[in-house]
């Protein structure tokens, strides 16, 4: 049960708090910079994680469950201390609020299909949505540790806006599913 894969996505669900701690203090640069390198390697194990489970044959429920949860935490957890921080800010915050309505309803919807023993396998589209907020969010991290380089924080917001789109997109495929299965 607890495989090496499963290791490294429970590992990105203990490490939220400490990527959020290093985020806390806006001012705090070198916070930032570690935030930074901390993410990447979340990031990271968020890719190894199902190229390992995949390679060794190692796929399990426990792990399936996990995984997307992981991620939900990870980008919640980063985009509600950027907005605070005001990292993500304006209309900016639209699209932040997109992504996050859209796990919420998404969740719920899996966990009344799942109830129907329904099951709706991640779309290649719905994984491109989470690389594109994962580099959203990384951007914006590092926009907030170098603050003088303006190029991280416009890679951030632009990709945070595809990250939206995509996001509305994916959301409407898995409520189009769904919509067999309701009466």
């Amino acid at each position: 049960m607890l495989s090496l894969p499963n290791l490294l996505t429970l590992s990105r669900i203990v490490t939220v708090p400490v990527l959020v701690g290093l985020l806390w203090w806006p001012d705090w640069k070198a916070g930032y910079a570690i935030a930074f390198g901390v993410y990447c390697l979340m990031g990271i194990t968020d890719y190894f994680d199902g190229y390992l489970a995949r390679a060794q044959g190692a796929v399990s429920r426990l792990g399936i469950f996990l995984d997307p949860i992981a991620d939900k935490i990870m980008v919640a957890a980063v985009i509600l201390v950027l907005t605070s921080n005001g990292e993500i800010h304006g209309w900016h915050v639209v699209a932040a609020l997109i992504i996050l309505l859209r796990e919420i309803a998404v969740s719920g919807l899996r966990e009344f299909l799942a109830g129907l023993q329904v099951s709706v396998p991640v779309s290649k589209l719905a994984k491109w949505k989470t690389t594109l907020q994962f580099v959203a969010l990384g951007a914006l991290i590092l926009a907030g540790a170098t603050p003088g380089w303006p190029v991280s924080e416009q890679v951030g917001l632009v990709s945070l806006w595809g990250a939206a789109v995509l996001t509305l997109v994916t959301g409407w495929d898995y409520l189009r599913v769904g919509l067999k299965h309701m009466d």
